[in-house]
């Protein structure tokens, strides 16, 4: 039979596995909506522990006597308010309500209630163990459970379930503990209150449940809401959210809320990343690409017969999986994925460059913009002398880089960071994108980036060598003076771009 130990040391494992796991949805989900990851991890981390603080300090005023029904009504609050923080979170997104203010409000909401579970528990244990064995005991299990709970988040929970029913699944794994007592402890709680907390055990299961089982529908309808156009395929892997939408001839693909590209226009952007650097230097014959797990930069590369072999570097295997797989991506990628002359190694870019030694005639740098630390420190200086490592000597590099009018420092810092990394010579190109605006790609060469001498017959919506040089023409707006240079150390480039388009935006 069981014993109240048991069931009260099964609390404290449960408290420490959910409350790591509100710590981590709550920053995860507002750094997707937010960006700068910095800001929410430190938002949510400090937030946090200061109403940690409030809640332990206020359970002083928790009486002995309603003790245990005090608790278990905490807990009750507790999976309602923790299981529903990516769903109001979302909601708040949705609804234009500032997602910042809700991301604090729910963490001080779920850090007082979480400060009140070890001292309760603790003031429960103190008949079964010595003081000494009770601090032992509890604070233990709490952060083994915590330990668990990091491991389940990332690898098991996140790509299989998502963040919006992750949320609601520890919600009612935080439920269990309120459920457990409730049965075990029953005998011990008067009537009045054991009812109470009864019905309201009830309520919150039904919440809880109901919005799970909605959740497909809660999801389709926000993306409704949220994406201009029907949304044709949506999934959360381990790293980002996939979406994708398509109105009559127009699809488009978003990672965490972030259009990657329009099929109405995206030709400007892709053959501007490419051909510019391909038409410099008739030895290029062996590619790498960071990114551009899409197909559309490989789609350009694959024009030309003289490449003999490309290297697709790209971190998500599910961006990779529907550009082979969905039929709106393989129309627009020419099935470029499937090629032959195609291998792709799924990793960081970082770690790949790093581990890799290969030599190559082109890197084709196709990542997402800087808006995070993790995004930002593949554009640092350390991460550009890796690239002109795996340059040979007549070997160039292309990056796009951001919006020269939006988020002009960040272009600059762009640009002048790739200088800085050794290279010989330095391009920056632009171009006008629909969806995007105004666009910049930036061009090192190890040694001379040269001119077009003969243009080769390749078959393209927009570029031609004529347009060449009008592409590295500068309007004044997209001038500055400032010379900064990102690094892994100070990412400047983070900040930049978040300031540029925390301006416009």
């Amino acid at each position: 039979m069981l014993r109240e130990s048991h069931i009260l040391l099964f609390s404290i494992f449960i408290a420490g596995l959910c409350s790591i796991v509100y710590e981590l949805l709550i920053a995860t989900t507002g750094s997707y909506f937010l960006g700068d990851s910095i800001t929410q991890f430190s938002l949510t981390i400090g937030v946090y522990m200061a109403f940690m603080g409030v809640g332990s300090y206020l359970s002083r005023f928790v009486k002995d006597t309603r003790l245990l029904p005090q608790f278990i009504g905490f807990e009750l609050v507790l999976a309602l308010f923790g299981g529903l923080s990516v769903p109001l979170l979302y909601l708040a997104y949705a609804l234009d309500i500032s997602v910042q203010a809700t991301s604090v409000t729910l963490t001080a909401i779920i850090g007082t209630l979480i400060g009140l579970e070890i001292p309760l528990l603790s003031r429960l244990m103190e008949k079964h163990y010595s003081l000494k064995a009770n601090l032992s005991n509890v604070l233990s299990l709490d952060y083994f459970g915590a330990l668990l709970a990091t491991l389940l988040f990332p690898f098991v929970f996140l790509p299989w379930l998502g963040i919006f029913k992750t949320s609601l699944m520890f919600g009612l794994i935080n439920l269990s503990i309120a459920m457990s007592l409730l049965w075990y402890f029953s005998p011990q709680i008067l009537d009045r209150p054991k009812y109470q907390l009864r019905l309201w055990l009830l309520i919150v299961s039904v919440i809880l449940l109901g919005t799970m089982v909605s959740s497909h529908s809660l999801n389709k309808a926000w993306n409704g809401h949220v994406f201009d156009d029907p949304v044709v395929h949506s999934e959360q892997t381990q790293y980002q959210q996939i979406v994708m939408t398509r109105h009559k001839n127009d699809v488009r693909l978003y990672l965490n809320g972030g259009l990657q590209f329009s099929s109405i226009d995206e030709y400007r952007y892709h053959e501007v990343l490419v051909h510019p650097a391909m038409q410099r230097n008739e030895a290029i014959e062996d590619v790498l690409v960071l990114g551009g797990g899409d197909g559309l930069a490989v789609r350009e590369l694959l024009k030309y017969d003289r490449i003999k072999k490309i290297t697709l570097v790209d971190l998500d295997p599910a961006v990779a999986k529907l550009a082979r797989e969905n039929h709106y991506l393989v129309a627009l990628n020419n099935n470029a994925l499937n090629s032959e002359k195609l291998t792709v190694w799924h990793g960081d870019a970082m770690v790949y460059l790093q581990e890799f030694k290969d030599k190559y005639d082109l890197v084709v740098i196709d990542l997402p913009d800087p808006k995070t630390v993790s995004l930002a420190r593949l554009y640092s200086l350390q991460f550009y002398r890796l690239v002109g490592n795996a340059l040979e000597e007549h070997g160039l590099l292309v990056t796009q880089a951001t919006s020269p009018f939006f988020a002009k420092d960040a272009f600059w810092s762009i640009r002048n960071t790739v200088a800085a990394s050794g290279m010989q010579e330095v391009n920056t190109f632009f171009v006008n994108v629909p969806s995007f605006g105004e666009w910049g790609f930036v061009m090192g060469c190890k040694s001379n980036c040269g001119s077009i001498r003969k243009e080769e017959q390749i078959d393209t919506r927009y570029y031609h060598s004529n347009i060449d040089d009008a592409l590295q023409v500068l309007a004044l707006d997209q001038t500055t003076r400032e010379k900064v240079i990102s690094t892994l150390d100070r990412p400047n480039v983070l900040y930049l771009y978040l300031e540029g388009w925390r301006h416009w935006n």
